[in-house]
């Protein structure tokens, strides 16, 4: 049976920049870097230098305030609920699933991306690993989605977690994302969503630069780039909207800065590139 596939289904270049960034921190193992990426990070180089200098962040500074929080957050999860369980959407070069297998072995960990990225993955994760389980692949915006809930059981927790993602899509299709994720979620002991999301960058002195720049991404990528979201609260409702019953915004002033936190209203768009999102139902 041939694998149904939206027109949603491209998420471009941006895998093999970030595989080949996590690799840089030291984070990654070497085959998920990839030498596209590398050159990919050599191109991108003095612009990053430049907007770490001038603009106060870059992508691959927000790529380790993101990784971090959401690394952070899966670990407390671990800790607090053993039996946890975890499925990665959109998985691209991400070494998440290859760390925290390794140093959590107890937890059933899977990741899911697109067919072709998919195999890539999973070529890379049986050289490292040959116990490694099979990635996923489905296309989220179509039913073979629920496919993917099938393998994990529901008397247990899921964690759905994705980074760098949710912003390539259009509100209309966020929303059906998160609807999805809390339909096929509803009957599990538990259903988390942690991902990341980039606000509007009004905080920014640069905020004009940071927005021509997304709209050349959009174009490169192929795909609905934007920023949606300018408030935490406005997440708080879209998500909300979707079905999740608790949502939290970490933003990274107050997240790596918490002496500093009780001086800041969390409530507000407090500058930063990205923030963290941690829903569940």
């Amino acid at each position: 049976m041939t694998q149904q596939l939206s027109k949603h289904r491209h998420i471009s270049f941006t895998a093999h920049y970030t595989g080949y960034i996590w690799y840089q921190m030291g984070i990654s193992h070497p085959l998920l870097a990839t030498s596209k990426g590398k050159s990919l990070a050599f191109i991108a180089n003095p612009i990053e230098t430049w907007a770490e200098k001038y603009v106060g962040g870059s992508m691959r500074t927000t790529l380790k305030e993101r990784h971090t929080m959401l690394d952070d957050t899966l670990k407390q999860l671990i800790h607090q609920c053993p039996d946890l369980q975890v499925l990665e959407i959109a998985a691209g070069l991400s070494p998440r699933g290859w760390w925290f297998r390794k140093h959590f072995s107890h937890i059933d960990y899977r990741e899911l991306d697109l067919p072709d990225m998919a195999k890539t993955k999973q070529t890379a994760l049986q050289q490292i690993d040959p116990s490694s389980p099979q990635v996923l692949s489905v296309d989220l915006f179509t039913e073979d989605f629920k496919n993917a809930f099938a393998v994990f059981d529901p008397q247990r927790p899921l964690v759905i977690i994705s980074e760098g993602l949710i912003n390539y899509f259009e509100k209309d299709l966020l929303q059906q994302l998160l609807k999805s994720i809390v339909h096929y979620g509803q009957n599990f002991k538990a259903l988390h969503y942690l991902t990341d999301i980039y606000p509007e960058p009004v905080k920014n002195k640069l905020a004009s630069v940071i927005w021509n720049s997304s709209k050349l991404l959009k174009v490169i990528s192929r795909s609905a780039f934007s920023f949606h979201f300018q408030k935490p609260q406005e997440i708080q409702d879209f998500f909300k909207i979707a079905g999740f019953t608790q949502v939290e915004v970490l933003q990274p002033h107050v997240y790596f800065q918490p002496q500093q936190s009780a001086q800041m209203n969390s409530e507000e768009h407090l500058g930063d590139l990205v923030w963290m999102i941690h829903a569940k139902t």
